[in-house]
């Protein structure tokens, strides 16, 4: 028999297999079913790779920036705030996203739920992958969480129960004070009522990194019965190491008892730094859902980095036998709006999204990418939507070109009254700053986003501000603010022993008759040249010790450089009520900070309303760790 006849036997047998392998998800779910690479059913759509003669299987991308995200220490973001960052999330190609806790307050419900009505249905540039995203929320294994996480995602057209349990021995022990045949009937209970609810249930055994392997697989055997369709492996705390995570990983898909009829997830912690390792190493020991924050933002030191884990798929399709179908050039846009709502500015070095990630000083490094880029760049710049020409505006350019331009950046979604007002802003900026850059554009909008729209979120507008500052002379502000709530002008005036910025801060605080505690303060430049604009973020608490003095509310208790907690008489940290972040743009920083300074305040006088109400959120309610 010849050798081209037997490769034609071959190749038809393993046809045959696969066909005969080849198994329905029971709810329809098939364009997330996966194959393996072990002998078990696929679950996930498949594609023939262009790179190689093998079957690749889709890779579920699963953002949880909305959720784990939002607990970086300080973020807080709004109703608004979240759904427009779900829209991207929707225009970037993510599978699912988890978009909050339900149950830890009626902000929060409001959140997922208009998540679920407004982004679930929108097919707007996911045409290519033919479905509308899936929303997700959080539940912990109880009936009123599961029963209220239900009520909130269940407006999408595509949504999922996303519940957890601990499972470590540490965890049984000291914090649940159970047992393991307890936390076998706990989870199993919970995941046969989310079924009963929902058809895509997800089960996370919390602290899976330290949990028991042979117990691990008792658990996911049982909720796998109970009709769990996604089974999430956290590495809670960062402990695992790439090796020892995908070894647990294989070590459950193979040993877990119905295990080829579910997807299997990684969700790991970056505080050894190893969040995207793992992850990896996940994927290559049989994952095909992974759960990811833009930026990589998260709990303590972060979560794993969506763009990292994307990036490295397309860049080593080889290694990684499955495909993606993120939008990678909105990958940037994304970044910097995330970056923007919640403060947390991007480092310079970052992968991918850092604003050094494509940047080359050294001269034998320039050389060689001025003949040819590939001998020093890995990823062109414009794969994840950064390009160096995006000069497009200036003060003559009219509302129908503004329009156009900010549609290209993906706001194509903003009201008429929106867009004329983000027109003002630009004409303002256009009358001081000649060149008007896609940065300046994106700065401008964000920061209309973070107003919000209530009337609470824009109770306090800044009118007017005028500083007199000198090299030995203390610094004075005289601040005019609107408060639409008393439909009444405010005029007052502060000195600033420390510079302007105090002093801006002190007659703001004089005007709304409030001690505010100024936790964080950063100021960076959106874009190139002498009128650059400037963005503040600032973190803010309100201070609630009679003892305080000006100098300790106003600078947040700096010492050495550092913002340190509070201390009582036995040096425990003073519990404070929640943060408050705010955010401001123009091309002079004392305007932007009072911007931002007004803002924050805007809010904590908006999470009062919620409070008064009933729904407002506690720390301790709304943060979980998984």
């Amino acid at each position: 028999m010849s050798f081209t006849r037997i490769s034609t036997l071959c190749r038809s047998a393993v046809k045959k297999t696969i066909a005969a392998n080849r198994v329905e998800f029971p709810f329809g779910y098939n364009s997330y079913s996966t194959k393996l690479p072990y002998s078990f059913s696929p679950l996930c759509h498949k594609r023939n790779s262009s790179t190689s003669s093998s079957v690749q299987d889709k890779l579920v991308i699963f953002d949880t920036t909305l959720r784990d995200g939002e607990q970086s220490p300080g973020v807080t973001l709004t109703v608004d705030e979240k759904v427009e960052i779900a829209r991207h999330l929707s225009n970037l190609g993510v599978d699912v996203i988890e978009a909050g806790f339900p149950i830890a307050s009626q902000g929060d419900f409001e959140a997922v739920t208009r998540i679920a009505k407004e982004i679930g249905p929108l097919m707007t540039g996911r045409e290519k992958i033919g479905k509308p995203l899936r929303i997700a929320g959080l539940a912990r294994a109880t009936e009123k969480d599961i029963k209220r996480c239900y009520d909130a995602v269940s407006h999408a057209p595509f949504h999922r129960i996303h519940t957890f349990l601990a499972t470590s021995d540490i965890h049984l022990k000291y914090k649940l004070q159970i047992s393991r045949e307890e936390c076998i009937k706990r989870a199993t209970k919970a995941v046969e009522l989310a079924k009963s609810l929902c058809e895509d249930v997800e089960f996370s055994p919390e602290d899976s990194g330290r949990s028991d392997q042979d117990f691990l697989c008792s658990i996911l055997g049982e909720v796998i019965k109970a009709g769990a369709t996604t089974l999430n492996i956290p590495d809670t705390v960062g402990y695992n190491t790439p090796e020892e995570y995908g070894a647990l990983i294989k070590y459950l898909v193979e040993n877990t008892p119905g295990g080829d009829k579910v997807i299997w997830s990684t969700h790991c912690h970056n505080d050894l730094g190893l969040a995207t390792a793992n992850t990896l190493s996940g994927i290559t020991n049989g994952a095909r859902q992974v759960e990811v924050t833009i930026n990589g933002i998260g709990e303590r030191a972060g979560n794993t980095s969506l763009e990292e884990v994307v990036m490295t798929i397309q860049t080593h399709p080889k290694s990684y036998p499955v495909y993606h179908t993120i939008n990678t050039p909105l990958i940037y846009r994304t970044s910097s709006l995330v970056s923007s709502l919640s403060g947390m500015v991007v480092q310079p070095n970052k992968a991918i999204v850092g604003t050094n990630a494509f940047l080359h000083e050294s001269g034998i490094h320039q050389d060689g990418v001025l003949k040819h880029k590939q001998t020093y760049e890995i990823i062109r710049p414009e794969d994840v939507g950064v390009f160096n020409v995006n000069l497009v505006l200036g003060k003559l350019s009219g509302r129908n070109a503004f329009r156009s331009r900010i549609t290209d950046l993906g706001y194509g979604n903003l009201s008429d009254a929106e867009t004329q007002k983000a027109f003002e802003s630009f004409k303002t900026l256009a009358d001081t700053k000649k060149r008007i850059t896609d940065h300046d554009l994106l700065a401008l909008i964000s920061d209309q986003v973070s107003k919000g729209s209530t009337p609470e979120s824009q109770r306090f507008q800044l009118q007017s501000l005028q500083v007199v500052s000198g090299v030995h002379d203390m610094s004075t502000a005289t601040i005019k603010l609107f408060d639409s709530l008393k439909n009444n002008e405010l005029i007052d005036a502060a000195i600033g022993k420390s510079g302007p910025i105090m002093a801006v801060f002190g007659a703001i605080q004089r005007l709304v008759q409030r001690k505010i505690r100024l936790l964080q303060y950063e100021v960076r430049a959106v874009s190139e040249g002498m009128d650059a604009l400037g963005k503040v973020s600032l973190k803010v608490t309100e201070d609630t010790d009679s003892s305080s003095t000006d100098s300790e509310f106003l600078t947040g208790h700096i010492i050495d450089g550092e913002v340190k907690p509070k201390t009582d008489s036995k040096g425990q940290p003073k519990l404070t009520k929640s943060t408050y972040s705010g955010h401001g743009t123009d091309v002079d920083i004392i305007l932007a900070s009072a911007k931002a300074y007004v803002n924050a305040i805007n809010r904590l006088y908006e999470e009062e309303i919620k409070e008064v109400s009933g729904s407002r959120s506690l720390p301790a309610e709304r943060f979980v760790n998984i």
